[in-house]
């Protein structure tokens, strides 16, 4: 999974990025074109591959990873090339979602951008920019259509939804805002639309306030502006990431605790993608390694078993599942799993579930 972190200068990008380098295994260049955004490389942390391995010996754990992408150059103009902007917008298309990192604090040593903190303002900058790229590519896609339309009458329908996204856009809104139906949703997803797709947005907030943020006008104004889209929002501080990043995991549970928080931002960045994109984890296990893999929710059991490899999914017979914490009542004894009728014997139609742990049978 690919997320791309995106935000005006002075916002807090650029510092929560390097906290999430540090935070992950690696960092590294992703070589989009000649200008290469900077990748944070992060595991995505999961107690019950821990239990898992401890439970079976393992030799390997193997976490699924995020790959944070640390977009620059986004400012006005970006659409029309300002700042290297069409590069930029290009690695966007490349995400399967977006980081916007909004600025809700006040701190006269950090100067805006803009002369004042408005992260609503903020928002309607960078979205501008992705709605008038976007008009750009329903102009093309609309004129092929219409040209193409005395020999192919079926192309009616597309012109129609084309012209209606072209007026949500020209309106000032994304096009994730559109009142699309199903069959409509489907097709805008073929065009690949920067403003279509998913956001996050992180809300950065000073470290005095990370703790308690219910009289913070602006968190609020961008959790409203987030609900009426559909988007997700998570609260962060840059600045405390930054710190916890430095920690040892047990001294990060700790920190976090003497704050009062539950989770850190990052954490709460991996919960919202997951939750964003619909995406649930299966597990496999045993001696030779522990495993998480990251699937869409409702994918049949051969297409989870292709994630681990194609030759699985081709040959799929059938999978042997049990739920992560029935096993674990078990004592991770698939014998006694088995004697209980609690390991099941599931076909191609069967749609993995969150925790599901497979064994996968196939024919090579």
């Amino acid at each position: 999974m690919k997320l791309g972190i995106v935000g005006l200068p002075n916002v807090g990008k650029s510092t929560l990025f390097n906290a999430i380098t540090k935070a992950g295994a690696e960092a590294a260049n992703y070589p989009f074109c000649t200008i290469e955004p900077n990748v944070g490389v992060v595991t995505v942390p999961d107690e019950r591959l821990k239990v898992l391995h401890d439970m079976y010996n393992s030799k390997k754990t193997v976490y699924t990873t995020i790959e944070f992408f640390d977009i620059a150059g986004l400012v006005k103009g970006a659409s029309k090339g300002e700042g290297l902007g069409n590069k930029f917008l290009g690695h966007i298309r490349e995400v399967s979602a977006i980081v916007h990192v909004v600025r809700c604090f006040e701190d006269p040593n950090v100067v805006h951008v803009d002369g004042k903190v408005d992260p609503l303002s903020d928002i309607e900058t960078i979205n501008l920019e992705l709605i008038l790229s976007d008009l750009e590519v329903l102009d093309r896609r609309l004129q092929r259509a219409q040209k193409n339309l005395k020999g192919d009458k079926t192309l009616q329908s597309e012109i129609e939804v084309l012209q209606k996204l072209k007026a949500v856009l020209e309106s000032g809104k994304t096009a994730r805002s559109a009142d699309l139906s199903e069959e409509e949703k489907e097709f805008v997803e073929s065009l690949d639309l920067l403003s279509y797709k998913p956001v996050i947005y992180a809300a950065n907030v000073s470290e005095d306030e990370i703790a308690d943020t219910e009289g913070n006008a602006m968190v609020k104004a961008v959790t409203a502006f987030a609900e009426s889209e559909g988007s997700e929002v998570v609260v962060i501080s840059a600045r405390l990431e930054s710190e916890i990043a430095e920690l040892e995991d047990e001294e990060r549970a700790a920190f976090l605790e003497d704050l009062g928080i539950a989770e850190s931002g990052l954490d709460k960045l991996i919960k919202a993608s997951y939750h964003l994109l619909n995406l649930i984890s299966f597990l496999t296990a045993g001696t030779p390694e522990v495993r998480a893999w990251t699937i869409t929710r409702g994918s049949k059991a051969p297409q989870a078993a292709g994630k681990i490899h194609t030759d699985f999914e081709k040959g799929f017979i059938r999978a042997e599942t049990i739920p992560y914490d029935k096993l674990i009542a078990c004592g991770g004894n698939l014998a006694t799993a088995r004697e209980k009728g609690l390991i099941r014997s599931e076909g191609k139609e069967y749609e993995v579930k969150d925790g599901d742990v497979i064994h996968f049978l196939f024919n090579v």
